[in-house]
Order: C-alpha cells, then sequence, then structure tokens
C-alpha cells in the first residue's frame, strides 16, 4: 500500500521545507521509521497552557496534524505539519464536486494517566464506507488507527486532564486534492489528522434540551450519501441549524424528506428513545451509523433492554419514557421538549430531568471511557501502545 507503519515516532526533516525571514516558514517531518515510544511522553498530558475549566466545543489551535497523500496508486510517507494550513490545488474535486469525508472521535486521559482513543477502529471502518461510496481510495485500518495515535501522541500536552470532563478531539479528514474540471474522480488525495481540545459541545454537559422539528428542509435524500460522513450531508444542515438557533433551540429534528412521517436523526446525532424495556432508534437507509449508538445499543442489551431497530413515527414520539440525541460530541443530550409546526410538546416522563436509564447509560460509557471500570470490550486504544 505504500503505507510506512508506525508504532513509535522517527522522523527526518524534509530538506524542501525550510525556515527564516523570506523563506516558507512551515516545517515538516516526515516518519520513517519504528522505534521505542517514549514512555514519558504520557507525563505531558494535560501540560499546555490551557483553562481546562473553560473549554467549549471550539477549534484551538494545537502544535501539529499528520498528513498522508495518495498518488500514482498509492499512500506515499506520512508526516507531521506544523503549519495549520494546507496548501490546495485550485481545480482540487474536494474544491469543485465536494469529494471529500471525515470521521470523529474523542481521546480521553484516564484516572490511570494515560491516554486512550475511543473505538477508533470502527472510525476507520466508517471512513472506509464513505471513501468507497465517494470513489476514493482506501484507507487501511492499521494506517488510519496509527495516524490517530501519532496526531494524539504529538499533540499529547493538549489532551485535557482526568476530571475535567474535557477530551481530545480527533478528526481525520481525506479529501480530493488532485486537479479534475470535469465531474470524475481525483487522481490525488489527502489525508490529515488533527486535534482540538474540547469541553462539552453543550454548556452543562448531561442537560435536557428542547428540540426544532424541521419541516421546511431536509438532511438527505433517499438512496442518497445521508449514511456516509460527507461534508455535503453537515453542508445541507447549515442553514436549517442557523435557523434552529436564532429560534433559541441548540437541536433540530429531520424527519423523513418523501412522507415526514417518520424520524430521520437530528441533525448532527441519532435519535434514540426508551419505551418500556425497550430501546428505540430509526431504522432508515439515508441516517448516519453512528458509533456512539452502536456503543449503547450494546451496552442496553446487556443491562436487559430490548434493542429495537425500526421505523419510528412523529405520533409515537410522545409515547416514548426517554428521548434523546447521541454521538461522539454529546454520547448522550436527553431531549424533553419537542417543537413541531409553532406546538410545544412535552416528551418522557421525567419533567425536564435527565432519565434514570440514559443517565445510567451514560456514566457507563464515560466510566469506560476515562478509565474507571475495565474496558471488558477492547473500545480503548492506548495512544503509547
Amino acid at each position: 500500500m505504500g503505507f510506512v507503519g508506525v508504532n513509535a515516532l522517527t522522523t527526518r526533516r524534509d530538506p524542501r521545507r525550510t525556515s527564516g525571514r523570506g523563506s516558507r516558514c512551515r516545517r515538516s517531518w516526515v516518519v520513517c521509521s519504528v522505534s521505542n515510544i517514549d514512555s514519558a511522553l504520557v507525563s505531558k498530558a494535560g501540560k499546555a497552557d490551557l483553562k481546562w475549566d473553560e473549554l467549549g466545543f471550539a477549534y484551538v489551535n494545537t502544535k501539529c496534524f499528520v498528513k498522508c497523500v495518495y498518488k500514482d496508486g498509492k499512500w506515499g510517507e506520512m508526516t507531521i505539519e506544523t503549519d495549520p494550513y494546507v496548501k490546495v490545488h485550485i481545480g482540487a474535486t474536494a474544491l469543485h464536486y465536494g469529494q471529500s469525508c471525515f470521521e470523529g472521535m474523542k481521546a480521553f486521559t484516564g484516572k490511570d494517566g494515560k491516554v486512550r482513543l475511543f473505538r477508533v477502529d470502527e472510525n476507520a471502518k466508517r471512513l472506509q464506507t464513505s471513501t468507497e461510496r465517494m470513489v476514493m481510495p482506501e484507507v487501511p485500518t492499521n494506517m488510519f488507527i496509527e495516524a490517530c495515535k501519532l496526531s494524539v501522541r504529538e499533540n499529547i500536552e493538549y489532551a485535557p486532564p482526568y476530571g475535567f470532563g474535557g477530551s481530545l478531539y480527533v478528526r481525520p479528514l481525506m479529501f480530493g486534492s488532485g486537479a479534475r474540471v470535469g465531474l470524475q474522480p481525483a487522481d490525488e488525495y489527502t489525508f490529515v489528522v488533527l486535534v482540538t481540545p474540547v469541553g462539552d459541545y453543550y454548556k452543562g454537559g448531561l442537560s435536557p434540551v428542547t428540540a426544532f422539528v424541521q419541516t421546511k428542509y431536509d438532511r438527505a435524500a433517499p438512496q442518497g450519501i445521508g449514511n456516509v460522513k460527507v461534508g455535503a450531508n453537515y453542508a445541507a444542515d447549515i442553514l436549517p441549524f442557523q435557523i434552529c438557533k436564532s429560534k433559541g433551540y441548540p437541536i433540530n429534528l429531520y424527519l423523513h424528506p418523501k412522507t415526514g412521517k417518520t424520524v430521520e436523526e437530528f441533525g448532527t446525532s441519532n435519535f434514540i428513545a426508551l419505551k418500556g424495556n425497550s430501546y428505540v432508534t430509526p431504522d432508515s437507509p439515508s441516517v448516519l451509523p453512528s458509533i456512539t449508538n452502536k456503543t449503547l445499543m450494546h451496552l442496553a442489551a446487556e443491562m436487559g433492554m430490548q434493542v429495537e431497530r425500526r421505523p419510528v413515527t412523529v405520533e409515537e414520539i410522545v409515547d416514548f419514557d426517554e428521548v434523546a440525541a447521541c454521538g461522539t460530541a454529546v454520547v448522550i443530550t436527553p431531549v424533553t421538549r419537542l417543537v413541531h409546526n409553532d406546538e410545544v410538546i412535552k416528551l418522557g416522563n421525567y419533567d425536564d430531568q435527565v432519565g434514570p436509564r440514559f443517565s445510567e447509560l451514560y456514566q457507563t460509557v464515560r466510566a469506560i471511557q476515562n478509565a474507571e471500570v475495565e474496558d471488558r470490550y477492547g473500545w480503548t486504544f492506548d495512544v503509547m501502545e
């Protein structure tokens, strides 16, 4: 595949990169061999000069990112880039035709001081589904995982310390960087992994919110690209989401684009609900498969719940005991009110409070992520290994 496996970082300076006045100040290192990882590196976690308790979900510049280019049918060398800007050809397919996809996951500093990625292997699989749909070359699973680990290690001082509720958000991104004028796949692709420290997506953490039902806009078309993580899906939500926020609601809910009678998903999160002993989530080909939802379904089944993936009608939302949005950024966001056609509808049985079973599921996931309990599932990946 042309990929140099990286279990540790040994680099050489790229002679094409220079620094100093009048020259290109961008610096780059090439990952060129495997060596032992400095075990003392993990002690630098959380040492960046940041106010950890004031972090929001916003971009914070870090030290560097990882980059790898696919050209002439193979992946090139992995490099460490310190300039936060990427030079792109004016004819790049990502710019003209949206040929790009991405992933999102988090790295956590655990109670034991180790920094771990959560379910990074699942993100690798989902990116492969996206690249296949977008006619892009596959990023091998081992390359994906090592690139994510490397990016975290190189920026480990930005991993929020244990106890502050924050994490290091990891964003792998792949885009067509080769020049094309006609509609066709690129002949060159760029894969990058950036990281940034984040706090809660919604201030207050696990707190109930009111959702706004979108009836004038659709997130994705049936048989379109709603089930893959590509930029175009999120671009479709920018205007509706701004309208939603202008009305005072932090989250919007999309319905089936053809019938408007069944639930699809929230703007950036899956829809989940509890009824009796059932965990319910919509079964739709245009919904993005959430890794968080997959995690919650597994845990719910272990708790003895019946997991149901099926069509969810708009009318039955009011009958659920608990309703929530789930995703990487929040794990679970309880939804206790819904605004539909200007009508405010109360949801659930807990009067604007977090329901007990979603609270239990949330705490279970967070305990695994923070190494407060044993990871019996193999979901966490030590970035130093």
